[in-house]
């Protein structure tokens, strides 16, 4: 009995400090007196004006109600106790888990030969009859030489182009020489392609080894056809009887499709959404046009101001919201990244919201040429003839592309917890960096970010759905549903 007692602490070890201590965390206000303060892990609490400047000023009692709650939310921990710091520092570490596996996603541009004359294309593409822009066996066996250095024990190896069946012996050669060569990784093939030229052929080769595909879907008919036209006139006709055709044989989930926002898609957001919802789709990823390839050169016909977007971005999420509770399940995805990274602990797989970027440990870019490039953003922005990403060659070693390129700079640079602006932002731990994008639209690798426009936008997004979070219980539950 005595022996019993001897494993219990005594009552004063149980008793809360009268004293604490703050761990690391940001506010901002964030609408009226109401301000919004997030701790490291993620966890965020609302209060006034008053009791921030009490919090902060360490003069919260214990009895009050609020002093558990800043607990909970590893924002304060006792004077006397290390376990809070401990598990902020475990959060920390769980949101950042991806690093030590490395680069997953391996992108092979298998052609830059694309037989569509999209607005916005980010590639610098060449007629279908150019096969010099083709990437060669030699050049893909020494790429996958270098995927295989990666330590990530899964590999996801995905086909891009121009229009990437428009090489498809050279997609054959890379699945059959992956497989040989797999060395017992969980392997994944995607093929990028806007299905126009999809064979039955390409089908059965799918069926055998198990690949899925990538299209464009940028909504109805009329949208589609004039954003990404063709030979014909026919490309959302194609798109559509590939999906089908697809879905078919391989089944409903082979299949998944990405829009991209023009000037002709900002007053049709619910058009959007519902030819995804007729195409049998459950989700949608409202996406912004991206600065690069023959998007810049269409800017005054398919460009937009930021504020334009984001009003877009919010008719759609509220639309689709309805849809939700008229009982059709449908998501934007978007959206689900960023509940995502507000409310789970895990780490996000989304290369455009990370900290470090993802570029190069996310993913990374063989050209048809050999060249290698942090991502694909890096690659379109070559086209342009500005190589500040580019890694090296296929020839190279793969110590020197990730130890001795311009990629450890990058990476240095795009850590939130350092960038101005970004160091002490209260969303911080919800958001990311994307080099490219400000080297591309403000000279350097960190930006300026009062006045980003990927720092706008997502500031813009990541309080909206805060919002409905927090002040519609509705669609609350709705968006918790998504994940």
């Amino acid at each position: 009995m005595n022996g019993l007692n001897r494993s219990f602490k005594s009552p004063e070890f149980y008793r809360r400090a009268e004293s604490y201590k703050l761990l690391p965390l940001r506010f901002m206000r964030f609408d009226g007196n109401r301000y919004f303060v997030s701790g490291m892990g993620g966890e965020y609490l609302f209060m006034e004006r008053s009791k921030l400047e009490q919090v902060v000023q360490g003069k919260v009692s214990t009895t009050d109600p609020l002093y558990a709650d800043l607990l909970a939310s590893h924002l304060i921990a006792d004077e006397d106790s290390d376990i809070y710091r401990e598990l902020v520092a475990a959060k920390y570490r769980t949101r950042q888990s991806r690093l030590p596996d490395w680069t997953a996603l391996h992108m092979f541009v298998t052609t830059l030969r694309c037989d569509h004359s999209c607005q916005y294309c980010q590639v610098s593409r060449v007629s279908e009859d150019r096969s010099s822009f083709d990437m060669t066996p030699e050049i893909a066996s020494k790429a996958i030489g270098l995927m295989f250095k990666s330590p990530s024990p899964c590999i996801k190896v995905e086909f891009q182009g121009g229009e990437s069946l428009l090489n498809f012996d050279l997609i054959r050669y890379v699945v059959s020489e992956v497989k040989t060569r797999n060395d017992g990784r969980k392997l994944e093939f995607v093929i990028t392609t806007n299905l126009a030229n999809l064979t039955d052929e390409m089908l059965d080769f799918a069926e055998e080894h198990r690949i899925s595909f990538s299209t464009s879907l940028d909504g109805p008919e009329t949208l589609h056809n004039k954003n990404r036209p063709r030979p014909g006139k026919n490309s959302h006709g194609k798109t559509e009887e590939g999906i089908r055709r697809i879905r078919t044989r391989l089944g409903s989930q082979a299949v998944s499709a990405l829009m991209t926002t023009t000037v002709s898609s900002l007053e049709q957001p619910k058009q959007i959404v519902d030819e995804y919802v007729r195409l049998g789709f459950d989700s949608v990823f409202l996406r912004y046009i991206s600065p690069y390839g023959f998007a810049v050169k269409s800017a005054s016909k398919i460009g937009y101001e930021t504020e334009k977007f984001i009003q877009f971005f919010k008719e759609g999420l509220a639309y689709i919201l309805e849809l939700n509770k008229q009982g059709i399940f449908f998501r934007e995805t978007y959206t689900q990244i960023i509940l995502q990274k507000i409310l789970m602990p895990g780490a996000s797989g989304y290369i455009d919201l990370q900290s470090p970027a993802g570029i190069g440990i996310g993913g990374i870019v063989y050209n048809y040429n050999g060249e290698v490039y942090a991502s694909d953003e890096g690659r379109m922005l070559a086209e342009m003839g500005d190589k500040t990403f580019k890694l090296g060659t296929v020839d190279d070693r793969y110590e020197k592309l990730f130890l001795n390129s311009p990629l450890l700079a990058m990476i240095h640079e795009s850590m939130v917890e350092g960038v101005p602006g970004c160091s002490d932002c209260a969303f911080q731990t919800y958001c990311g960096t994307d080099p490219v994008f400000h080297h591309r639209t403000q000279g350097d690798f960190i930006g300026h970010r009062p006045s980003s426009a990927f720092c706008h936008r997502n500031m813009e997004v990541i309080r909206h759905i805060i919002t409905l979070l927090e002040d519609d219980k509705e669609v609350s539950t709705i968006l918790k549903s998504w994940l």
